[in-house]
């Protein structure tokens, strides 16, 4: 494990430079996971026959519905759930970010945390794609259709 470790330093230490030529700490971030992500998925292809990374795999739904494409078992993740949401009928009603995100775990095998989706959702309403307001009942955001 440790050889791990310092063939991993190694790699950090000469991409450094240009990680740090980008001024946003989230840009950095997102370069070095995404990063990290292709050596994973690059040592895992050493030694078996890459081909097996490429196949796609569908899951299917607990109800017995259509089947869900999924790449390399990896779950769609809040934002394109949501795009996907946007696309359907979905918002025609008010909902909560809790109910969002119930309804993102029984539909779509997701377990999104309020607090995941609630950025996206303020982000579609500042696109003016969806409309945030509060709830007179209980003071929450609900976002429907804008």
């Amino acid at each position: 494990m440790s050889k791990h470790i310092e063939k991993l330093k190694k790699q950090l230490v000469e991409i450094s430079e240009v990680v740090n030529a980008f001024q946003s700490e989230a840009v950095q971030v997102r370069i070095v996971d995404r990063l990290l992500d292709a050596m994973i998925e690059a040592e895992r292809g050493e030694g078996e026959n890459p081909e097996l990374h490429l196949k796609k795999t569908f899951k299917p739904r607990e109800n017995g519905e259509s089947h869900t494409h999924m790449r390399n078992g990896k779950k769609p993740g809040a934002t394109k759930v949501l795009n996907q949401l946007l696309s359907t009928d979905f918002f025609d009603t008010r909902h909560t970010i809790a109910s969002i995100a119930d309804y993102c775990k029984e539909n779509f095998d997701s377990d999104f945390k309020t607090s995941e989706l609630s950025g996206i959702l303020l982000k579609l309403a500042n696109e003016h794609k969806l409309k945030r307001e509060r709830s007179h009942e209980n003071n929450r955001f609900e976002y429907v259709k804008a």
